[in-house]
């Protein structure tokens, strides 16, 4: 995530995977609709950078559900979509899924219970897929300043973030 002292959303394109093989990926993006003026703008920054990057407009589904606690169903129905099973392995519809949400800290627990379910849902989701990483791109903060300086803001975008550690993941080589 983006701190105080570094702007992760600034990359060196040079070290991008190649965009011939990234136009030819599909990647879906679960967003939260809860704290919209936060999460559609980490929504904007993840298309354009994929789009940037090489992936057709055509090639990135993006679903909408209520809050940050039910990106991990969404992600999960995600993962699910894939085109077919050769061999007993699932050939993945997507090359990664991207999940975003925004998280403010209340006056009750909700906020704990909140990240907490996401945070262990979405790392529970990666050790148990075949080949389609999870990307977590959900702000967790402690006041609505804070998540607009990472949304967009003056710490950047985490929603280029999210799409650039997507392709990276997407793409890495054995």
């Amino acid at each position: 995530m983006a701190t105080q002292y570094q702007n992760l959303s600034e990359y060196n394109p040079d070290l991008m995977p190649d965009k011939k093989k990234v136009s030819e990926q599909q990647y879906a993006i679960a967003v939260a609709d809860w704290n919209p003026q936060i999460t559609h703008t980490l929504l904007q920054g993840a298309v354009d950078s994929l789009v940037e990057n090489g992936v057709r407009l055509s090639q990135i589904k993006i679903v909408h559900v209520p809050g940050t606690f039910e990106l991990t169903f969404a992600a999960k129905q995600l993962l699910d979509d894939y085109y077919c099973l050769i061999d007993g392995i699932k050939v993945h519809k997507y090359s990664a899924v991207i999940v975003l949400g925004c998280v403010i800290q209340g006056d009750t627990p909700h906020f704990d219970y909140v990240c907490q379910g996401v945070t262990y849902g979405i790392s529970n989701l990666n050790t148990r897929t075949d080949g389609c990483p999870v990307i977590f791109g959900v702000l967790t903060t402690n006041t609505l300043q804070q998540a607009l300086d990472r949304a967009g803001g003056v710490h950047g975008n985490k929603g280029v973030e999210a799409a650039i550690t997507a392709i990276k993941m997407a793409n890495i080589v054995w």
